[in-house]
Order: C-alpha cells, then sequence, then structure tokens
C-alpha cells in the first residue's frame, strides 16, 4: 500500500508539471520570450521526467509482487501461463485493478491542481524570466530560488487563483481555437495517463511474458508522442508564436490554454475508460511479439 500512495503522489505531481505548460505559453506571449519561458519550464519539467522514472520502478514491482502472491497462495508451483485461471489469482487482479485506477484519480487531481496554480505560475515565470534576463544564469536563478525564496515571491507580485470570471471570459469568447486539436489533446492525455499503467496491468494478465509486455509502454506512449508532436504541439505553438507577433490577441492564448488544461483534465478522465481495452491491446501484442 505505502508502494501504490508514492506511485500516486508521484502520478500527480507529473500531470501537476505537465499541466503548468500552458502558464509558460501565456507567459512568453505576455514577456515577448517564449523560447526563455520554455527553457526555464524545461528545468521544472525534470522533476517529472525523475518521477515518471521512479513511477515505472514502483508499478513493475507492485506487479512482481502480485504475480509471487498468485504462486505463493495457490499453495503449488502453477505454470505462468496458467496463472491467469487460478481464481485466488483473479481475486488479486481485480485489486490491482482498483489500485491502477486509483492512480488514474491521482493523475486528475494532480492536473485539477496544476489548472488552479495556472494564475500564480503566471505571475511566478514572468518574474523568473525577467530575472533570468538580469541574472543571465539558470544556477544562480535557481539558487535566488532555494536561498532566497522570500525575495523570490516578493518581486513576483500578487499571487491570485483563478476566479469565475476567468472562466466566464474564456468561455463567453467564440472560439478562435481549432477544436480538433483540442480533442486530439483529450485522447493524447488518455493514452499518456494510461499508457505505462496499462503495460504493467496487461504484464499480470500475461505473466508468462510480463517482461515484453511491460516494455511496451514506450510503443504506446510513443504513439502519444507522435500525436502531441504532429498536431497539438504545433498548432499551440503558431497560435502563441501569432499572439507574440500580434496577429493574435492574448487572449487567444487564455482561451487556448484554459481548453487545452479542460481536455487535459477529461483526457485523465477519458484514461479510465481505455485502461482495461489498452492493456488488453498490449496483451495482444504482446502475445504476437512472443
Amino acid at each position: 500500500m505505502e508502494r501504490l500512495l508514492i506511485v500516486a503522489a508521484l502520478t500527480a505531481v507529473i500531470h501537476l508539471i505537465n499541466t503548468l505548460v500552458n502558464a509558460v505559453r501565456i507567459s512568453g506571449v505576455r514577456t515577448r520570450r517564449l523560447a526563455t519561458a520554455f527553457s526555464l519550464y524545461n528545468v521544472i519539467f525534470l522533476f517529472a521526467s525523475t518521477a515518471n522514472s521512479i513511477q515505472g520502478f514502483l508499478l513493475a514491482s507492485i506487479m512482481e509482487k502480485v504475480i509471487e502472491a498468485g504462486q505463493l497462495q495457490s499453495g503449488v508451483r502453477i505454470p505462468d501461463d496458467q496463472l491467469i485461471f487460478d481464481p485466488g489469482y483473479q481475486v488479486l487482479l481485480v485489486s490491482l485493478d482498483k489500485d491502477i485506477r486509483m492512480v488514474i484519480v491521482a493523475a486528475t487531481v494532480g492536473t485539477l491542481i496544476g489548472a488552479v496554480l495556472i494564475p500564480a505560475f503566471v505571475n511566478i515565470f514572468n518574474r523568473a524570466i525577467l530575472l533570468f534576463d538580469e541574472i543571465g544564469s539558470v544556477p544562480r536563478l535557481i539558487g535566488l530560488v532555494m536561498f532566497s525564496p522570500r525575495r523570490f515571491f516578493k518581486l513576483t507580485g500578487q499571487i491570485y487563483l483563478p476566479h469565475k470570471s476567468s472562466f466566464k471570459a474564456a468561455t463567453a469568447r467564440k472560439m478562435a481555437i481549432p477544436k480538433t486539436f483540442l480533442v486530439l489533446n483529450l485522447i493524447v492525455t488518455g493514452i499518456y495517463t494510461t499508457g505505462i499503467l496499462s503495460t504493467i496491468y496487461a504484464a499480470a494478465l500475461f505473466p508468462s511474458f510480463r517482461l515484453v509486455a511491460a516494455t511496451l509502454s514506450a510503443v504506446v506512449n510513443g504513439i502519444a508522442t507522435i500525436l502531441a508532436a504532429t498536431v497539438v504541439e504545433p498548432t499551440s505553438a503558431a497560435i502563441t508564436d501569432q499572439a507574440i507577433r500580434g496577429e493574435r490577441s492574448e487572449d487567444d492564448v487564455k482561451q487556448m490554454a484554459f481548453y487545452l488544461t479542460v481536455t487535459r483534465l477529461l483526457g485523465t478522465v477519458f484514461a479510465q475508460l481505455i485502461f482495461v481495452p489498452s492493456a488488453l491491446f498490449v496483451k495482444f501484442v504482446a502475445t504476437l511479439l512472443a
């Protein structure tokens, strides 16, 4: 249970940080320093990457313990390819299903917290960009945040949370961004959220070839990455660049950030629906490869 809670916490942090990329877009438009904004964001994103690696290791460990428990409770050594038919092991799989769904809930919670923090982080990124221009060094900027946090946050100005007027402003305006790429953002988020979780569950469903199934997480996440890189990111980048050039208003970028955040949140819910089908698909592919 302790490992599961750690995985859930790491998942929430990963999705929180990924949601804050929308704050970077707004901040980049306001400061006219989009490249610098993303460069500073990548420093924070390193924490998400590290958390993702630890998460994968812990999930694999949980899966191995489920298989080991299935072998021990039967009292006799059951071949891995027959373990799935054992009633006791099926009970363990139901428990694993519930545990993984709790991790997906953590992804939703992390995304929601990230959405609430976007206005505050817009101000923080604004000041961080300006400080970076003065200091000219990321290590020195990190040192300022670590050793003089009061000074840094004092310089960020007023920190505030979203107000309902912000939601009204985003939804009342005519949609100025393509709807297709919002739908794709929802799908990409769903695949990304459930990618490693579905492959771990598939490994438990297919214990005799669990290593093959587990390693397919890179393939599942690769599909999400390709979709994001070819459709979602270019469109959001184009809208942001147009705002910087004055061809669009900042309100368009705010509206885009709002809807990208909403579809990201819905994507984590969508992950609950595709979790088991994705696991069965990974199991099928693993069977072919094995």
